[in-house]
């Protein structure tokens, strides 16, 4: 249930609502805006409690009762589109924000050559696997802790903030400490302890779609992170396992403006998973600025023949570069920039 106060509504106003809910057992969360309070009133039994019993109560405006399973990714609590702050990247403004770097942090030398390559190409934020959680286990499974150190040190010498996968709840605190975001990948979606964790860490979140999930599922994973607090995710499509096998995963399109009408998070897509070959990513990214995402998640390897994860759907830096500069031609023919 929402209630939303009216404009100019008192602390105490908003304090008596937010008492009465907890006299009911109601869980509560706060989106406090320049203008309005709105409280997201949160439990089991919402859909037997009179509205009225909040409605009537000074300094409320009205009282909405939410159908949705997802309740504070949704638009109904806060109308106005979260921004994002990664590092002093702002995600869900004007600016298309472009993440890019290997999949998997190989080496010192690798990383730093991907990252130099994307900075020059106009990228805004690292992005590079440490722990690769793989089909197989005795495929490459990262560097780990040396990957994160390296990441790190690869951000203080460039400029770029950085975004890594976190796959285990008791990895957030040190991956935390490296990272200025972290990832929640497609097979943790529904990993409930892994993002009441991440919800809890004082980092932003990027929530990449499970590839055998719903939005509705998705939106409400999303408000495991809600809950803790945090108002800092990012919702990453990155293609849904379908009938059909030209490609490795059918990216979902249609997925950005649905979530823009009904979600107040920010959108970002990853057109390499989705692709599985480099040839196909420039078209899928091209689209998905189009179709009005926030930015771009991007596998860029100096050497994609000698990747060891991920080669095939991994662009060159010189690819890259030259991506970078098409989509600069489609983002502001939708009003945006890169």
């Amino acid at each position: 249930m929402i209630v939303e106060m009216r404009k100019g509504a008192t602390k105490e106003e908003v304090g008596a609502v937010v008492q009465k809910a907890k006299t009911m057992d109601l869980d509560v969360q706060l989106n406090i805006g320049t203008d309005k309070t709105v409280v997201a009133l949160l439990g089991s039994n919402t859909g037997q409690i009179d509205k009225d019993i909040f409605a009537v109560l000074p300094g409320v405006e009205s009282v909405t009762r939410i159908m949705k399973p997802y309740k504070l990714a949704s638009r109904e609590f806060r109308k106005k589109s979260t921004v994002v702050d990664c590092g002093g990247v702002k995600i869900g403004g004007e600016r298309i924000i472009v993440m890019a770097g290997p999949c998997a942090v190989e080496s010192e030398e690798q990383l730093m050559q991907a990252v130099e390559g994307v900075k020059n190409a106009g990228a805004s934020i690292i992005r590079g696997g440490a722990f690769k959680p793989r089909t197989s286990p005795f495929s490459f499974q990262g560097l780990q802790k040396k990957g994160l150190e390296l990441l790190a040190k690869a951000r203080d010498k460039y400029g770029l903030p950085v975004v890594t996968e976190v796959v285990d709840p008791y990895d957030v605190e040190m991956v935390a400490t490296y990272a200025d975001m972290l990832q929640i990948g497609s097979r943790n979606m529904q990993n409930f302890a892994l993002l009441t964790n991440a919800g809890k860490s004082q980092r932003p979140v990027v929530l990449k779609r499970g590839f055998a999930c719903t939005i509705t599922e998705w939106l409400t994973a999303a408000d495991y992170l809600l809950a803790e607090g945090k108002n800092q995710v990012v919702l990453c499509e990155r293609g849904i396992r379908t009938f059909e096998d030209s490609i490795r995963f059918s990216l979902d399109i249609s997925a950005v403006p649905v979530l823009k009408k009904s979600s107040h998070l920010p959108v970002i897509v990853d057109p390499s998973h989705a692709a599985g070959h480099y040839s196909l990513v420039p078209a899928m990214a091209k689209a998905a600025v189009a179709a009005g995402a926030d930015g771009l998640l991007i596998e860029v390897h100096p050497n994609p023949k000698e990747a060891l994860v991920d080669g095939l759907q991994s662009l060159s830096i010189s690819d890259f570069t030259r991506l970078m500069e098409e989509l600069r031609t489609i983002a502001k023919a939708v009003g945006r920039y890169i």
